[in-house]
């Protein structure tokens, strides 16, 4: 009780939402796309684990992502694995300049952070939202709360645990 366990059934289903958030986290998973109410997608570090794992957490929704890779951003078309789910894509982007801050912290050498890879990568992204009518966020500025809560109003997405 202490921890909050008051109502085991809203508790089971934050606890289902969150592993399968952690089961489908950066593509690593892709087959049960099906089972989730939404899919982030977007560049390296651009906050898709960390949002997935607060709407699961906080809202019991079944939120997995997918990086777009360089190679996908090439072919400026959806990856084949996305499109049977197209309907359930929501892209998250990113200031470039705030992009290289964190991929630097990561990963400091290499074509990963530099200037002229991240602006590369988040233009493809946006270009590819705009190209196929996916919804999406600049995160630069926006807690997990924000970016969760933008996401949902702007999906409908159903929440299964309220606070």
């Amino acid at each position: 009780r202490a921890h909050g366990l008051s109502n085991k059934v809203k508790y089971d289903q934050r606890i289902e939402a969150t592993n399968y958030a952690m089961a489908n986290d950066d593509g690593g998973q892709t087959r049960d796309y099906g089972q989730a109410d939404v899919i982030l997608i977007g560049v390296s570090r651009s906050g898709k684990t960390p949002t997935c794992l607060y709407l699961a957490l906080t809202y019991g929704v079944f939120a997995a992502n997918y990086p777009l890779s360089e190679e996908e951003l090439e072919t400026g078309k959806i990856p084949a694995v996305l499109e049977p789910h197209k309907h359930k894509l929501y892209g998250l982007t990113i200031a470039p300049l705030r992009l290289q801050q964190i991929r630097k912290e990561r990963r400091p050498n290499g074509r990963y952070s530099t200037i002229q890879q991240v602006n590369y990568e988040i233009r493809a992204a946006e270009q590819l939202f705009k190209r196929f009518g996916i919804n999406s966020l600049d995160t630069t500025h926006s807690s997990i709360e924000e970016i969760a809560s933008n996401i949902l109003e702007s999906t409908g997405v159903e929440r299964r645990v309220s606070h």
